[in-house]
């Protein structure tokens, strides 16, 4: 007998026995649609330790690297050394797909005419007596978040969040360009359309609906995952000045919007034939999509006052300013908080810590759906970072002051974090609080001046303000000036999906923002270099500045 740890749970399992039937056994539901030939991509699982006692990569996993194989492809061999592995993770609803939702008069592409005709942009494609439904994405690096919506009624009737399957390319987007640029094939784009895929038919079979009822998909993410579905070539973005193809001809006069549409068949996307999948505006360069919906939320353009947008994912995104007067950037934070390069960090799943407590010397936390502890995701790293610097188990420079250089948070799971995963939590702060000075410095705003500070993302309803000013990963400011808004890129979504005056709107308005490269801003590195300490910001003295 093998035995094996597959998400953390264990068993014995005999000798050519494939990881598949490993899932099986536990009860793991693994997506599959190609009856485990290894033809569809679908059942990607990471290996984690004790790839040597399985067998080689097939044929079938070429497309693959670092420790990822397919499920149904991978056979246990030898009964040494211990297997751990996981599979993709798929989320609750509650957990990364809520956010404010985004008031709008219902006003979508899709409509029902007479005779049960249904129009497209006042345009008919078909002739049904089914729902009139529609699907938004936000496509993040980590996590894909999907809503099915009623059209008729502007109301959400499923909603899900999974892996994004593409990590097998890379953790961040840099990765995902090189692994597209050296393979010269579709692989990430074929694995996300099957995933977004299997949801879509699952939302359907649970509503008693057919695929064929859904007739616009309305995708945001930044240039790269917005790019990556649509099959676009993202070469461009990966080198200076880092602009999609889309942002090169739209400022070279070839079109008007950097907006992107076409037909459902074009990404073998499981919807309606004749509908459309439409990819929002992006703003500049790295700032894309997923930053735009955050403005549509907000409704910068309409903002009384100066505010401020941190949409924190895999990179962090800044807008700050109002009406005309706006700037934007991308900060090279990293994926870091997102859960990529942290020993035990994963994303704001199931399974993820997300709050910690430091009381007389003993740790209390709290995991997303009262699950057993699989790792820590980033609300979870700030409180522990907060606590430490707060209790003094940890210095400014983020070194642990006592024990082996590992705080002990979940003993039994045995997660912690290390004095590496600390560096890189610290880098990953330091580039979001030099972006948010500079943008201001470029402004001649104060942080006085600053009427809202907005927490954008996938983990910002759990941020824990206090701790985040803390640590230096937020400027000091009163607390009531900050607004939780979870999710804003997919609430953006929703409502672009159910309003063509808001696209229009919107469409106009991102192309007046103005964008600042922090990288090449000469006051970014002492900034940097101050913001990767451990200290409000308030205390920060960057050099040459």
């Amino acid at each position: 007998m093998s035995e094996l740890f597959l998400n953390q749970r264990r068993l014995d399992i005999q000798p050519g026995a494939t990881l598949f039937d490993a899932a099986d056994l536990l009860g793991l539901k693994l997506p599959s649609s190609c009856g485990r030939h290894g033809s569809c991509h679908e059942c990607i699982i990471q290996v984690t330790a004790g790839e040597e006692a399985l067998n080689p990569r097939t044929e079938n996993e070429d497309f693959l690297r670092g420790g990822y194989r397919l499920a149904c492809q991978c056979r246990l061999e030898r009964p040494e050394p211990v297997v751990h592995a996981h599979a993709l993770r798929r989320g609750t609803p509650q957990i990364a797909a809520s956010g404010r939702p985004v008031p709008v008069a219902l006003a979508p592409a899709v409509t029902r005419g007479p005779d049960d005709t249904v129009l497209l942009d006042g345009e008919p494609i078909a002739q049904r007596r089914g729902p009139l439904l529609g699907a938004a994405a936000d496509i993040g690096t980590t996590t894909v978040v999907l809503r099915l919506v009623d059209l008729e009624t502007g109301q959400i009737v499923a909603a899900q969040s999974f892996e994004n399957p593409q990590m097998f390319g890379g953790g961040d987007v840099m990765g995902r360009i090189t692994y597209d640029r050296e393979t010269k094939r579709r692989d990430l784009q074929q694995v996300l359309v099957a995933y977004l895929n299997r949801s879509l038919g699952e939302f359907c079979e649970a509503l008693g609906a057919e695929t064929d009822d859904i007739y616009e998909f309305v995708a945001v993410g930044n240039a790269t995952m917005r790019d990556l579905l649509f099959g676009y070539d993202v070469q461009t973005i990966g080198v200076k000045p880092f602009m999609s193809v889309s942002e090169i001809e739209f400022r070279e006069g070839q079109r008007e919007t950097t907006a992107l549409a076409c037909r459902p068949t074009r990404l073998r996307l499981a919807i309606n034939r004749k509908g459309r999948v439409w990819g929002a505006p992006l703003i500049a360069c790295h700032v894309g999509a997923d930053t735009a919906a955050c403005v549509a939320a907000v409704d910068v353009e309409r903002a009384a006052r100066p505010v401020i947008i941190m949409d924190i994912g895999t990179n962090t995104e800044l807008v700050v300013g109002h009406g005309e007067r706006v700037l934007c950037a991308s900060c090279p934070a990293g994926p870091a908080f997102e859960g990529a390069r942290v020993t035990w960090g994963m994303p704001g799943l199931e399974g993820a810590i997300e709050s910690v407590r430091l009381e007389n010397g003993q740790v209390d936390y709290r995991v997303i759906g009262d699950a057993a502890p699989a790792g820590i995701c980033g609300s979870g790293m700030i409180d522990a970072l907060g606590e430490l610097l707060r209790t003094g188990r940890m210095n400014m420079l983020g070194r642990l002051e006592d024990g082996d250089g590992r705080f002990l948070i979940a003993e039994a799971a045995g997660i912690y974090l290390s004095n590496k995963d600390i560096s890189e939590l610290a880098q990953a702060k330091g580039a979001n609080i030099a972006g948010i000075l500079i943008l201001l410095r470029e402004l001649g705003l104060t942080l006085e001046e600053v009427d809202r500070f907005y927490l954008a993302g996938g983990f910002a309803q759990y941020i824990d303000i206090e701790h985040a000013i803390r640590i230096g990963m937020l400027p000091r400011m009163p607390v009531e000036k900050f607004e939780k808004l979870g999710n804003a890129a997919i609430e953006g979504a929703t409502a672009l999906l159910c309003s063509t005056d808001l696209r229009r709107r919107l469409d106009a308005y991102v192309h007046r923002i103005g964008h600042v490269e922090l990288e090449n801003h000469p006051a970014f590195f002492g900034y940097y270099v101050e913001g990767m300490q451990f200290k409000a910001s308030d205390e920060m003295a960057p050099a040459g500045v």
